[in-house]
């Protein structure tokens, strides 16, 4: 191949590096997909490597089929023999191989985050936890930090013997374990940790897999956790030809057990290694391109780079301060409205809102179906998240794995077979004194003392169910045997009974489960499986699901965003105390993991960066006002413009809530510092005809910036003054009350 023609010099020198450790870093859209599918290519056609020596590992299912397809189209079917996948995807063909080393069965079960909480809770009630006591999400938390750092239970209960409340945790991560193993399944932690743990304790096993790949791909190294660095460094211990490939300023999933020291001293593990810089970026405009380099420079804890562009300026990024949320949310909708108006040829999927948490997307949700605009939110209840479809996969774990408990009590009484909790813990009590799991119990069900014969009936014609099905699993595809399970156990029955609208919908969600298995039957993959099946419904990711052609607007995190590009991007809630959050702004190191974030949204924008605030916007029910994020102000003047209407007196509504060029960390209002009471020449005095207020501020004197003092609130400051009829509705940031919005004529103000 002539790769030289094909690709730049940083690129082809990336590609044609095959022997020895190199690091690539890759700033945002300098063509690392390009270059990791080149180099693939490139050692399969020009060097006669054999496919299944390479092993290239990604981080979404999106990611490796879409590496996997561009091989192909170059070299053929050739392509078919390499392993290209995800971490977990992986992991989980080396353990249905191997894992009975480890005492459990090859079909065992991945439990989801749903199943990981069911069976914490039982773990917490059996421990006799309180969940007002130490939460689930804490535990989950602790111990899933425990998992990436590859801690076991029994080490993170001596690091914590002092700490009554971690030991408390360490109990339940300890009996979570013993409990997970006894129902033959493994959460996504486990994936990539028992494949350490399996690589460490029989090195027959890892010698077998470092003969096997030569050659090792990473790409998104930065996003690698401490389980995963271990994976990659067993695996490349032997031959030391390891490739990895990211970028430090894209590091932005610490907060999930990323430890972006793995690519900051990849150097320092492998001294002898080559690194290249990806500078050239292919996807945005000039001046975007350069807001996102003065705004990572900022950053301490980076490796040098710097990102270049040929193309035009473009537009200077386009700064929007609104009043109000709401009003934050109907401009997006109406500027999206405008530009496809001017521009015939837009589609409204060229259009992005970025936002920091999911709980953001309400107000534009709410101004785009006013304007009768598309959109589609990406991290919402996902597909397999929805209650029908996660009772049809119980039903199908249970036919792969009898063994997972968890799964038989989530449907042993879905539809209604008259097996209630109370007689699912009589059969539980018994499994646990004889030392069974769930469903062996179940078939024991006569030998139960404490069952009714009543009790005892209803379980069989379930366990009689499940064992016509468990044969018929054996033989028949994965649609075939939902479609049958839909039927056999009454499920589809009991939705067509009845008259509920959102049972129509279950319906048409299970229809689409049946579709989903089909299209898994006709894939690429040469396992078509019922576990195969399980296995790719665990792995998938919601950003794997974001349908091309359907023209919304799509809404979405700004992590979900990473690794996707779109022509117009409104990055949304810039405002420090959302974006930078308050806890950000207070430690350095959330500060620099924000920035990175912000260095991401950026750099998803091809053609217009729209960044967006609001003077007061209401979080948790409560009116709050933040000043404009520090984000912004680090973008030099000359990239960035200021887009504001002016307001009804001909003043911008932009600035008083801090100068848009200064950072306000310490104002818990956001209001300028030193504000002086005589603003009237900034803001424009609003009096008008307004009646007296009980106290000395009346329509007379009054403006935005005053002090003023209220018996029940204490001294604040007027931040907005609207018209409402004969009165003035007005917004008063008070000291130590938060913001309120009172009427000129009841407040009984007086001027300070």
């Amino acid at each position: 191949m002539d790769l030289k023609s094909l690709l730049n010099k940083e690129q082809y020198e990336g590609a044609t590096t095959v022997d020895g450790q190199v690091l690539i870093l890759a700033g945002a859209g300098s063509g690392k997909t390009r270059v990791l599918t080149y180099r693939m290519a490139h050692m399969i056609e020009d060097l006669g490597i054999f496919p299944w020596k390479i092993l290239a590992i990604t981080f979404t299912n999106k990611a490796a089929k879409e590496m996997r397809d561009r091989v192909r189209s170059i070299v053929g079917e050739k392509a078919d023999d390499m392993w290209i996948s995800t971490f977990h995807s992986t992991c989980v063909k080396i353990l249905r191989r191997d894992i009975d080393k480890l005492g459990y069965k090859t079909s065992f079960t991945i439990y989801d985050t749903s199943d990981q909480k069911v069976l914490y809770k039982e773990c917490m009630k059996a421990l006799q936890i309180n969940d007002k006591d130490i939460t689930l999400q804490e535990i989950m938390g602790k111990v899933g930090r425990a998992k990436d750092s590859m801690i076991s239970p029994a080490a993170f209960k001596r690091e914590h013997e002092s700490n009554f409340r971690e030991n408390k945790i360490a109990d339940v991560y300890e009996m979570y374990q013993k409990r997970l193993k006894e129902n033959n399944a493994l959460d996504f932690d486990d994936l990539i940790g028992k494949t350490v743990e399996l690589f460490k304790k029989n090195p027959d096993v890892l010698e077998f897999y470092q003969n096997k790949f030569k050659y090792i791909m990473v790409d998104e190294y930065q996003d690698t956790n401490g389980a995963q660095y271990e994976l990659v460094r067993l695996l490349a211990e032997r031959n030391k030809n390891i490739c990895v490939v990211g970028d430090d300023d894209q590091c932005i999933y610490q907060w999930r057990g990323a430890d972006i020291t793995n690519i900051l001293e990849f150097e320092k593990d492998y001294p002898n290694c080559k690194v290249i810089k990806l500078e050239q970026n292919y996807r945005s405009k000039g001046n975007i391109l350069d807001a996102a380099n003065v705004v990572i420079v900022n950053n301490s804890r980076r490796k040098s780079k710097a990102l270049r562009t040929v193309q035009e300026p473009g537009s200077k990024v386009k700064i929007y301060r609104a009043y109000s949320d709401r009003e934050e949310g109907d401009f997006a909708g109406r500027e999206i409205q405008n530009i496809r108006a001017r521009e015939s040829d837009r589609n409204y999927n060229d259009f992005a809102v970025l936002y920091r948490t999911n709980a953001q997307s309400r107000i534009f949700e709410e101004g785009f179906r006013r304007r009768g605009i598309p959109y589609k939110i990406i991290g919402g209840t996902k597909f397999y998240d929805r209650k029908e479809i996660k009772d049809i996969l119980a039903y199908l774990k249970i036919l792969v794995n009898p063994q997972d408990d968890i799964s038989i009590k989530r449907v042993i009484n879905v539809p209604k077979r008259s097996i209630g909790d109370a007689t699912v813990n009589k059969v539980s009590e018994f499994a646990e004194m004889y030392e069974l799991n769930l469903w062996d119990a179940l078939t024991e069900a006569r030998t139960i003392p404490t069952l009714t014969p009543r009790n005892c009936g209803s379980i069989e014609k379930f366990t009689s169910v499940m064992e016509n099905l468990m044969i018929m699993a054996e033989t028949m595809t994965p649609s075939m045997i939902i479609e049958t399970i839909l039927k056999d156990t009454g499920y589809l029955e009991e939705l067509k009974k009845s008259q509920e609208i959102e049972d129509k919908a279950r319906i048409e969600n299970l229809e689409e489960l049946v579709s989903d298995a089909v299209d898994f039957e006709k894939g690429n993959d040469e396992d078509k499986s019922l576990a195969a099946y399980l296995e790719k419904v665990s792995l998938v990711q919601d950003t794997d699901k974001i349908e091309e052609e359907e023209d919304a607007v799509v809404m979405m995190t700004i992590h979900s965003a990473k690794g996707l590009e779109f022509p117009y991007v409104f990055m949304v809630g810039m405002e420090n105390g959302l974006f930078p959050s308050k806890g950000d702004i207070e430690r350095e190191e959330q500060m620099e993991e924000s920035r990175r974030l912000c260095y991401v949204g950026i750099t998803r924008a091809k053609e217009v960066l729209y960044m967006t605030s609001a003077e007061v916007r209401r979080v948790f029910g409560r009116t709050v006002s933040y000043s404009q994020s520090d984000f912004i102000n680090e973008i030099r003047t000359d990239l960035k413009e200021y887009i504001n209407e002016r307001s009804t007196n001909g003043a911008s509504r932009e600035g008083f809530f801090g100068s848009p060029e200064k950072p306000m960390h310490g104002n818990p209002h956001g209001l300028r510092s030193g504000f002086k009471k005589n603003t009237s020449s900034l803001y424009g005095n609003t009096s008008n005809s307004a009646p007296s207020n009980g106290g000395d501020l009346d329509s007379s004197n009054l403006s935005l910036g005053k002090k003023v003092k209220h018996e029940k609130f204490g001294v604040g400051t007027i931040v907005s003054i609207t018209p409402s009829g004969d009165d003035k509705k007005l917004t008063i940031a008070f000291d130590k009350q938060g913001v309120k919005m009172l009427m000129l004529s009841m407040a009984k103000l007086e001027l300070i």
